[in-house]
This record gives C-alpha cells, sequence and structure tokens, in this order.
C-alpha cells in the first residue's frame, strides 16, 4: 500500500522560510510526477509548484521566485523550500503524486496535509 507523508509545516512570520517534505513510502514501482498544492480557509485547492513526468519543474505566478521544489528520487521525497512567506501563503500544503505501485497501474495519492501559517 501507497502513503504519501508530509511533515515540516508550521508558523512563521512574514518574510521567513518554510520547508515542507513528502515521502512516498509502501509497494512504489515508480513514479510518474509529484507536486505540491495548497488550499486556504473558504478557496478551492490551488496548484503550487510541481514536477512533471519529464523532470520538467512549473510554479504557479503567486510564488514563482520564492518557493523551490526539488526531489531525492532515491528516497521518493518531494521538496518545497518556502522563502519570503506572506500571509497569503496561509493554507494547507498538500502533496501529490502519480505512483506505479505493486501492480503496476498508476494511480494518483494525496498527502494528508500540513499547515503553514504567516503571521506576525
Amino acid at each position: 500500500q501507497v502513503q504519501l507523508v508530509e511533515s515540516g509545516g508550521g508558523f512563521v512570520q512574514p518574510g521567513g522560510s518554510l520547508r515542507l517534505s513528502c515521502a512516498a513510502s509502501g509497494s512504489v514501482r515508480g513514479i510518474n510526477a509529484m507536486g505540491w498544492y495548497r488550499q486556504a480557509p473558504g478557496k478551492q485547492r490551488e496548484l503550487v509548484a510541481g514536477f512533471t513526468r519529464g523532470g520538467s519543474t512549473y510554479y504557479s505566478g503567486s510564488v514563482k521566485g520564492r518557493f523551490t521544489i526539488s526531489r531525492d528520487n532515491a528516497k521518493n521525497t518531494v521538496y518545497l523550500q518556502m522563502n519570503s512567506l506572506k500571509p497569503e501563503d496561509t493554507a494547507v500544503y498538500y502533496c501529490n503524486a502519480d505512483i506505479m505501485g505493486s501492480s503496476w497501474d498508476v494511480k494518483a495519492y494525496w498527502g494528508q496535509g500540513t499547515q503553514v501559517t504567516v503571521s506576525s
């Protein structure tokens, strides 16, 4: 069984930094794509950053230049380095990945979410 486990959220003042981690565990044969989404109270979940299957990165316009996504393939882990955080970055951050499991089919998985709060 495949799981995505996130960590690294917390409380930070405006201008501060946080690093989120998301590790895939279980019967992982391969990962096609991984990324981060966020959902603020009363808003829809939105894409923040991600890796395509080919390894290219993409970012939403609101975080480009401030956030950096990276990955460690050996650890099946993706990271999100968040710098120059703003109050509007406050949200629950979710990891998402398209993973090939033990049955050789590819499914989309979501992490449990980690809270990021930016406030003075």
